[in-house]
């Protein structure tokens, strides 16, 4: 089991694993070894996860979650297979952890009347100097 937060865990056999051929750095061995690491998680059909956090999550992943509700995260930093997968992990595990945080709901405010005088009065001065910069009218 994988630990996301104190009240979140995911099954190894959740994650999907694949490795391709990197494009990163590797000198010689990046033509013979395949060190770049695919990770997919489905997190439409993850019974880890709640359904909020579901949700966030889905919105978070932006262009790496495809049509199925997969996320797809490609890590190819690092020459070695194994800090591959780690980072990739990693970044699942993050992604996840800030869906899992419930934003603060926005309290409603009213601007206050200085503020809305101030605000006048910077329109109105700027009025004046854009009216100075005009060419005299000729009557």
């Amino acid at each position: 089991m994988i630990r996301v937060t104190d009240k979140i865990q995911i099954d190894e056999s959740e994650i999907e694993e694949s490795f391709v051929r990197s494009s990163g750095p590797g000198g010689q061995n990046v033509n013979k070894v395949s060190s770049a690491v695919q990770l997919r998680f489905d997190v439409r059909h993850s019974p880890s996860l709640p359904d909020d956090v579901r949700r966030r999550l889905e919105r978070l992943a932006g262009k790496r979650l495809t049509n199925d509700g997969v996320i797809v995260l490609i890590a190819q930093t690092h020459r070695s297979q194994e800090r591959n997968r780690a980072e990739a992990l990693d970044r699942l595990v993050e992604l996840i952890r800030a869906a899992s945080v419930r934003p603060k709901p926005r309290t409603a405010t009213r601007p206050t009347l200085a503020s809305k005088k101030r605000r006048l009065d910077s329109k109105t001065r700027r009025s004046k100097i854009k009216s100075g910069r005009r060419a005299p009218d000729e009557d």
